[in-house]
């Protein structure tokens, strides 16, 4: 293939290895981050004095003991399940015949084998398989809850919560526990985000190494996928990247559209990369690489002068009603194709806070920005009517002194 790296900024990013991008991490610095997260999920409990929290959110299952298997799967199919317990155990409840693959975890406690009891793997038996679950996770509450029923549950079947409180347990909102404890990151967490950002970047670099004129939308999308899948990575959320008239609107996913020189290619990583954690970052350029059209350039300087505005506004205190009257005013032209939000937090995936744009504001959750956050800071530029849209989007952890960025493929000169 042609060097096609104008910016050769741009071709540092490429990993040539012919191999995965190999990990510098440290076993000390995973062992740290592990024992961080399921630290801020018992001060969690302890604020909201609940006795335990089950988990089922593979995410969350994830942050609180590392343990993932299977994971996209189990969105669907709750078999693997976890317990932390305020003062007790951390119990992972792991797909039956695969017990094996959370033991060398040094934070969980104990592994045992889940209740299936939803009906694709209960069937006709369901009641059975709900009432030897419920009785099971009742006894660990009973046992290390020092007379506290209250157990905080992350998502969960009707059943199951009907099932749960028959025994005496009282069901506590569980998002809202897992949601604050994972928004302030430490140290070791930075590290491991820091690589996945690494991956997700060369990755981009294939992607722009790829677009070119015949290729088609998923072609490009592949790339992406091939970098993080042999680094290490585990999957994408999302398949956001279009090119041309079908930026506009945006949120349509890659599909075998066949790229034409001069469209603009936009996309959105949302990449779950090595140890679980999130790259979600956007960038725009040009198929073939071909010089901005006026109408571009128009739309990329807007988007690029929001993402600068909006980052250098970040400031650890402030609440969010402080940094919404801070924020850049999106021209009436560009309103109709506004992004959904200005920022939204980010760790192992998309997380707390989501802030809404200045002409939404009055739907605003409040709260404030702390040190130690990452966010995401979003930009979608376009006018309805017109061919394209500009879709940019940077990640960043909030510092004493700022936002401080945590990737760094150029942006296009304009």
């Amino acid at each position: 293939m042609a060097d096609v790296f104008k910016d050769p900024r741009k071709k540092e990013y490429l990993n040539t290895t012919g191999k995965g991008l190999k990990s510098p991490i440290p076993l000390d610095v995973l062992k740290k981050a592990r024992a961080y997260r399921q630290g801020r999920i018992r001060a969690q409990l302890k604020k909201h004095d609940c006795a335990a929290i089950l988990l089922y959110d593979p995410v969350n299952i994830r942050y609180a003991l590392d343990a993932c298997n299977m994971q996209l799967w189990m969105t669907h199919n709750a078999s693997h399940y976890a317990l932390v317990c305020a003062e007790g155990p951390a119990i992972d409840f792991e797909y039956r015949g695969s017990e094996h693959v959370a033991k060398g975890i040094e934070i969980i406690d104990e592994v045992r084998t889940a209740t299936s009891w939803f009906y694709f793997a209960a069937g006709t038996r369901m009641q059975e398989r709900l009432e030897k679950w419920a009785d099971e996770i009742a006894d660990v509450v009973r046992q290390h809850g020092g007379g506290n029923m209250r157990l905080a549950v992350d998502k969960m079947e009707p059943a199951g919560v009907d099932a749960l409180r028959k025994r005496g347990l009282t069901i506590v909102e569980g998002q809202e526990l897992t949601e604050h404890a994972r928004c302030i990151k430490s140290p070791e967490e930075l590290q491991l985000m820091r690589w996945t950002v690494k991956v997700c970047e060369a990755g981009m670099a294939r992607m722009y190494e790829n677009s070119l004129p015949g290729k088609t939308e998923q072609e490009v999308w592949a790339e992406l996928h091939y970098e993080n899948i042999r680094s290490g990575g585990e999957w994408l959320e999302t398949r956001l990247l279009a090119a041309g008239p079908r930026t506009n609107p945006w949120f349509q996913e890659c599909s075998d559209y066949v790229c034409q020189e001069g469209d603009m290619l936009a996309f959105d990583t949302d990449l779950i990369g090595p140890y679980g954690y999130c790259a979600d970052i956007s960038r725009a350029w040009t198929v073939g690489h071909t010089r901005m059209s006026n109408t571009q350039r128009a739309l990329y300087s807007a988007a690029l002068d929001q993402i600068n505005h909006n980052l250098a506004a970040l400031k650890p205190g402030l609440t969010f009603r402080e940094y919404n009257d801070k924020t850049w005013r999106i021209p009436e032209r560009y309103q109709a194709r506004k992004y959904s939000c200005v920022f939204h937090g980010v760790g192992m995936c998309d997380e707390f806070p989501s802030l809404p744009l200045h002409p939404d504001f009055a739907r605003a959750s409040e709260g404030r920005l702390e040190e130690n956050m990452v966010v995401c800071v979003e930009s979608l530029i376009g006018e309805v009517g017109g061919r394209e849209c500009v879709k940019l989007e940077t990640q960043a952890v909030i510092t004493a002194k700022g936002a401080e960025r945590l990737d760094s493929f150029p942006w296009e000169e304009v």
